[in-house]
């Protein structure tokens, strides 16, 4: 989270989430991989929530190059596919492709529209593509809000921010 009070209505949301969830879902998540690996074009592709360190971990874009770097040396892959943040980017560090491939739900870079990465061989390679798809973020907003979420909130997902 950016600041405190971020991280106050972003906690906010967690706990509503937990207490819809129940055992059963809660027990399949708990049960689900740390990351996925394939081979795609000839190349490694590894897929993680955060990082490959923690699945919690943000991965912004501004971090210092020395961090990217040190997680590429360590990533045993060629393209790392990880989100978290809710905002898309790619970028290559120590021969690595990061693709942080953004948020289908709650955006936080200013495009409300739901986004994902599309990895595909290309070449000898792999290209990556972020596509958006638009969906009804203010009908979703509106439930938020019947359902006792904060205005801020549902704010926040229309706005992207």
């Amino acid at each position: 989270y950016v600041t405190p009070h971020d991280r106050e209505i972003g906690q906010l949301s967690v706990n509503w989430t937990l207490e819809q969830t129940n055992q059963r879902a809660k027990d399949f998540m708990r049960e689900l991989a740390f990351d996925l690996r394939f081979e795609l074009a000839g190349r490694r592709v590894r897929l993680v929530h955060g990082s490959p360190r923690k699945v919690n971990e943000y991965l912004f874009a501004d971090k210092p190059v020395k961090t990217f770097e040190r997680i590429a040396a360590g990533a045993e892959c060629d393209v790392l596919v990880f989100g978290h943040t809710h905002r898309p980017w790619i970028h290559e560090y120590g021969g690595v492709l990061f693709v942080n491939c953004g948020s289908v739900g709650k955006p936080k870079d200013g495009d409300p529209r739901a986004g994902f990465a599309v990895l595909s061989e290309r070449g000898d390679g792999v290209a990556v593509e972020i596509q958006r798809v638009t969906y009804p973020a203010e009908q979703v907003a509106d439930e938020m809000q019947r359902v006792g979420l904060s205005e801020e909130l549902a704010v926040k997902l229309v706005q992207a921010g």
